[in-house]
């Protein structure tokens, strides 16, 4: 049993964190999709005074991906978390496996965690759902004209990816990046994240961009739809250094 993840878990947090206030196994090893390769996600909290930081790690043969951090650490990066709308370290506490819990400081750090969790999202600005729209109708536009397989599935994964979050944001659900996006892309909207998913699964064999072209222009739709003309944006930044001579 030297390599069963949960040991090697507990064993690197007494190694390494003797006086952790609280520690939490997440990812694919407590979720049941663990292969002998997957690497272990710790959260560890610790006590006032030390640091806030995020390493990467081999112990007995195994990544190791480190988020440790203090209480005033753990709620900024739960900010930072909520902002990018992917709520990582959350999802961490809220469904990972307590191996430290000093006088339920990982049960605190568990309903900040589920707090934010069923609050979700804020929703995206205007001006972003604007651009996103401008951009995935443009790539669609490229999507069905593309003749060079290489482009049209670099253009694909675009489609994707933008109404992965179009569609996140109009159910006010988190999203994710890497493996992550279809988890959420499917919790979000079961329906219309399977057919945007199977097709692009698809486009490679067949080299046919219908079906992700439809099922990509329904989730534009829930947004707004299609945006060409019209679309206008002026870039504030730019403008502000110019008049102010910044940059000089």
């Amino acid at each position: 049993m030297r390599h069963d993840p949960i040991d090697q878990a507990r064993r690197l947090v007494q190694e390494r964190f003797p006086g952790a206030l609280a520690v939490v196994l997440a990812g694919s090893t407590v979720s049941g999709r663990a292969t002998a390769s997957s690497d272990l996600d710790l959260a560890v909290l610790v006590a006032s005074g030390g640091e806030t930081y995020r390493e990467t790690l081999h112990f007995e043969g195994r990544v190791v991906e480190l988020f440790v951090h203090t209480r005033a650490g753990l709620r900024d990066l739960f900010a930072v978390d909520a902002d990018t709308r992917r709520a990582v370290l959350q999802s961490m506490y809220a469904t990972g496996l307590v191996l430290v819990d000093v006088d339920g400081e990982a049960g605190r750090a568990r309903a900040l965690a589920e707090e934010d969790l069923r609050r979700g999202p804020a929703a995206l600005g205007p001006d972003v759902v604007e651009t996103k729209r401008y951009g995935l109708t443009d790539a669609l536009d490229d999507l069905r004209d593309a003749t060079d397989p290489f482009e049209r599935l670099a253009v694909a994964g675009f489609v994707v990816t933008t109404a992965a979050d179009l569609l996140c944001d109009h159910h006010r659900a988190w999203t994710g990046s890497g493996k992550w996006l279809p988890r959420r892309l499917l919790e979000a909207d079961p329906s219309r994240g399977t057919a945007l998913l199977e097709a692009h699964a698809r486009l490679g064999a067949s080299q046919d961009p219908a079906p992700l072209v439809e099922a990509a222009s329904e989730i534009l739709d829930l947004a707004g739809g299609p945006l060409r003309g019209g679309y206008r944006r002026v870039w504030q930044g730019v403008i502000e250094s110019v008049a102010t001579g910044a940059g000089r």
